[in-house]
């Protein structure tokens, strides 16, 4: 009885080494399309930031201060300026919201005080900021944040008594 042994060749150590390559490439090719594709969406998220958020925050004010209406457009040192008006214990506050020296800014303040507009509290920067009212209750705010982005909303109060 003759005993056979097995002759190695080439192919069997070639052939499991280059499927480990293709492996390794491909894996290597997956990788570097997701860091892409993850750093493109977090970049255009980050830009939307500012412009997207400046809006969300006037309109969630808009509406939580929507209970008489009592929200108006005034200027304030100049500026156009969003007055939204609420009592507390008897007293009369306004909130402005506005923008100053590429912020938009929002002071709390008793009713009837003069105050300089940089007193208010930096919202965000941005480049430009617009408030319109284009009908009775309806306002549209505007923004360019310092990216060069742009946002606007449309904002309507429940309310048709004003102030």
């Amino acid at each position: 009885m003759q005993i056979r042994t097995r002759q190695s060749h080439m192919v069997d150590f070639l052939f499991p080494v280059a499927l480990l390559f293709v492996f390794a490439v491909s894996s290597l090719a997956v990788i570097l399309l997701a860091t892409e594709v993850y750093r493109s969406t977090t970049e255009n998220s980050s830009l939307n930031y500012t412009a997207r958020t400046s809006m969300a925050y006037i309109s969630e004010k808009v509406h939580q201060s929507d209970v008489g209406g009592d929200i108006a457009l005034t200027d304030l040192n100049g500026r156009d300026a969003l007055i939204l008006q609420q009592e507390l214990n008897g007293t009369t506050y306004n909130t402005y919201i506005y923008m100053y020296e590429n912020e938009l800014k929002e002071l709390f303040a008793r009713d009837g005080l003069d105050f300089p507009a940089q007193m208010g509290k930096t919202i965000l920067a941005v480049e430009d900021f617009s408030i319109q009212e284009i009908a009775d209750g309806v306002f549209r705010f505007s923004c360019t944040d310092t990216n060069g982005q742009q946002a606007s909303t449309i904002v309507s109060t429940r309310t048709g008594d004003r102030l």
